[in-house]
């Protein structure tokens, strides 16, 4: 038997221990259901995109996006040597999707528009009409469901001939992509009423331009980035403004823009260099794209425009890497949301860069200043830049609504969030994740007054992960890749998540991992 002493000694260990993990961010062990539940007129999702799970790639009159022919020509630089020509086959078991979303209880279901599908040229003087048919048939079926589409104009699938002038890098294509939207608007405009311009432009910048992790045309580093980002927003605000003149007066619909961010988290929150070094990642990864469309001046964030000014300067550069705006483009930015979408997977943390002469290499990297690391308390998923840090949701929601007034105003919609393992359908990982994720939100709409109004899980069901083929999974639903017929299978995490739906609430015992588990005889809502 233990002494007093010794009992005192490890509960204090114990206890120790206990409040460095919550310091860190890390789960304790939960059970019971959560305090708070989800508002009334809170939103439930769930998110897909078409190059990710449609498949069909030469069929019903398609022509080939960037993907296409990328995969065709370099099979290899997919991890498994994978494309997406037939991936979850969406193409073909549509009914099947909106089956799933059907059991999962959402409300809504965000999906994209394969541009090429419709505008096999990418050109609007060639309209698809099988194409066409394609989604209006998906948008209805959707509808007929009392799900709400929620559709993404731009999920990276650039149509090919777009790719031999430059992609993103050359303006000519902010008017392709703006005769792209007005096909769509005027073609399903009146069944869809959330629109979303082009999912995550730092993302597919950055992969597309500096890591060389999607199909580029050219590649130099610290420059093609900035041209990418500067005509993404160009392009947005043409789309936005346009709808709104021409479209929105009868459609009376919403438009806005999907951005994405990890949350930094001061390496050492004591030291002023790592809180400021936390904001400088924030306002080059979000808001050089939030500022110039939520802001009350708009433009660049001002930090950012001295950053990289100052950088090209001392790199010898006659003029800066990151392009100025007009006046005119700098009013038609400003506003042009009706809502946020937002994206979040994981946190890192961050100190200043230490080297004195990193300025000399150009790269978005040394332009930011800031060294990213991770905290060894974190775990971390399948995936090499993802980890886990529930609070760091939290965090960037409530760091968006102080910088941006305008979000007291209009709602925030998580557009995506979600967990990546290897596979398999006993996935206490991701029921873990969804669990401790979504327990961030009543968090921040009941104590912090934030203005979040839905939520979107990512991914509905496994699919193709771009470069990393099918070797990492998102989905609520396992799909059989190797069946010629997809089959499509719940995960534990599409149970839990049909509960919470259901619910409003988080159920920390719903899904209960094998060690305290006699049987798991939880249902999909009816």
């Amino acid at each position: 038997m233990w002494s007093s002493s010794a009992v005192a000694r490890n509960t204090a260990v114990l206890l120790t221990i206990s409040l460095l993990q919550l310091a860190r961010g890390i789960s304790i062990v939960k059970s019971g259901v959560s305090n708070y539940s989800f508002p009334d007129d809170f939103i439930f999702g769930v998110g897909t995109a078409a190059f990710q799970i449609e498949g069909g790639w030469n069929e019903g009159g398609k022509g080939e996006n960037m993907w296409d022919t990328k995969l065709h020509s370099e099979p290899t630089i997919t991890v498994d040597h994978s494309n997406g020509d037939v991936s979850a086959d969406s193409y073909h078991h549509y009914m099947d999707d909106i089956e799933m979303i059907k059991k999962l209880g959402v409300q809504a279901y965000r999906m994209s528009i394969s541009w090429t599908r419709i505008l096999p040229n990418g050109t609007d003087n060639n309209i698809n009409q099988e194409g066409v048919k394609y989604y209006r048939t998906i948008f209805e079926e959707l509808l007929k469901a009392n799900i709400t589409p929620v559709v993404t104009l731009y999920h990276w699938d650039m149509p090919t001939p777009f790719i031999a002038l430059g992609g993103w890098i050359n303006a000519k294509v902010i008017d392709y992509f703006e005769d792209y939207a007005r096909v769509a608007f005027r073609l399903y405009g009146d069944l869809v009423k959330m629109w979303l311009t082009i999912n995550e432009p730092n993302e597919n910048c950055k992969n597309t331009y500096e890591y060389y992790k999607l199909p580029a045309a050219v590649k130099l580093q610290g420059v093609e980035i900035y041209i990418c980002t500067h005509n993404s927003l160009r392009a947005h605000a043409r789309v936005y403004r346009m709808y709104e003149k021409e479209f929105k007066p009868d459609q009376q619909g919403k438009v806005s823009i999907v951005l994405e961010s990890a949350w930094p988290e001061p390496n050492d929150p004591n030291k002023p260099e790592d809180v400021e070094a936390s904001e400088n990642y924030l306002q080059m990864q979000i808001g050089m794209f939030a500022h110039p469309i939520f802001s009350e001046e708009g433009d660049y964030p001002r930090v950012v425009r001295e950053k990289i000014n100052n950088m090209s300067r001392l790199q010898g550069f006659a003029r800066s890497r990151l392009p100025y705006f007009t006046d005119e483009e700098v009013t038609a930015l400003r506003g042009s949301a009706d809502f946020f979408a937002l994206n979040h997977y994981s946190s890192m943390t961050v100190s200043p860069l230490k080297e004195d002469y990193y300025w000399k290499d150009l790269s978005y990297y040394n332009d930011t200043g800031v060294h990213i690391q991770v905290d060894p308390f974190w775990t971390r998923s399948a995936a090499f830049w993802q980890y886990i840090y529930p609070p760091g949701f939290r965090k960037l929601i409530n760091w968006l609504q102080n910088n941006y007034k305008i979000l007291r105003e209009i709602p925030i919609f998580i557009t995506e969030n979600g967990y990546i393992d290897l596979g398999g359908t006993e996935d206490y990982e991701r029921v873990d994740y969804y669990n401790d994720y979504l327990y961030q939100l009543p968090l921040a709409i009941h104590e912090d007054g934030c203005n979040v109004k839905g939520y979107f899980a990512w991914s509905l069901m496994d699919h193709f992960e771009w470069r990393d083929g099918y070797t990492i999974k998102f989905g609520l639903y396992s799909v059989d890749f190797n069946s010629p017929n997809r089959t499509r299978t719940p995960k534990l995490s599409a149970y839990n998540y049909a509960n919470i739906v259901r619910t409003r609430r988080i159920d920390f015992d719903y899904i209960k991992r094998p060690e305290n588990l006699n049987t798991t005889t939880s249902k999909l809502a009816k």
